[in-house]
């Protein structure tokens, strides 16, 4: 009796986004772990294993001090996890802003460590000529314009860009020479909403939008923040969940069983099994 194999999942690929432009809205959320990615799979078009990672996950100040490595390591859990959607990895700061050849190096290190099916670079002004380069490599590419995390030590903070005509102008050129080198997607991060509709409506790939507004083609937020794990979010995120209280009620009655001697009981406990009588 031979046994039945079951169907192989398809994951969906940078074209089948591409392919969302102005159509169904995209999903997109942050994953970076194996047990995680397997829940938000079910419900997410593209899974970013973002560098918001070194802030959510490990404590640091900023993106700055991620590392390759560190994204390398949440990029396998996450592969681990996910089956159907697309996973993308953010590359950290360091290491692609040195030029085209070291940018192909690291990419293509993280998407054969990985298996990825994508990687994802902030767009500042010299980016876009080295999206080009590693698309025209076979490396799928996500832009991201706007607030930009990792430049936060040059722009002194994490605010919202786009509200001058200045801000306006050379944000709105970033996103066209994003598109335009090959990016698959551009996320648009903390913009205003009229800047976001313009961008959206100029560019010929999809938008995603991170404090940018319904006004584009997709949505992603950062899953500790949505799940309601810290005391302090963005005014961008709505909380669809309050993980941090429940944990904390858990493991406040966790403590209290263990003090009392309630946990663990018989019912968790093992004994030795009684002697077989002959």
């Amino acid at each position: 009796m031979s046994s039945q194999k079951q169907d192989p999942v398809k994951r969906i690929a940078a074209p089948d986004i591409l392919a969302r432009k102005g159509k169904e809205p995209i999903v997109c959320l942050t994953a970076y772990d194996a047990p995680t990615a397997e829940i938000l799979d079910a419900h997410c078009d593209l899974l970013l294993v973002g560098d918001s990672v070194g802030m959510v996950v490990h404590g640091l100040p900023n993106t700055v001090g991620v590392t390759l490595e560190m994204m390398i390591l949440h990029g396998q859990a996450v592969m681990r996890g996910a089956r159907r959607a697309m996973v993308v990895v953010d590359m950290p700061f360091g290491s692609y802003e040195g030029g085209k050849e070291q940018a192909y190096a690291n990419c293509a290190r993280v998407m054969k460590e990985t298996g990825a099916q994508g990687v994802k670079l902030e767009s500042g002004p010299t980016v876009p000529e080295t999206i080009a380069y590693l698309v025209q490599r076979g490396i799928p590419v996500m832009g991201h314009v706007g607030l930009r995390p990792q430049a936060v030590l040059t722009e002194g903070s994490f605010k919202a860009k786009g509200r001058t005509d200045d801000e306006r102008l050379r944000v709105m050129a970033e996103a066209e020479a994003t598109a335009d080198a090959g990016a698959f997607a551009v996320v648009v991060e903390g913009v205003a909403e009229s800047l976001a509709r313009e961008i959206t409506e100029t560019i010929d790939k999809p938008t995603i939008g991170i404090g940018a507004s319904a006004a584009c083609d997709g949505q992603i937020l950062v899953v500790p923040d949505m799940l309601g794990l810290f005391d302090w979010t963005p005014k961008f995120v709505r909380r669809y969940a309050d993980l941090r209280g429940d944990i904390d009620r858990a493991v406040a009655t966790y403590a209290q069983d263990v003090r009392a001697r309630r946990f663990p009981a018989e019912v968790e406990t093992y004994f030795s099994k009684k002697p077989v009588s002959s």
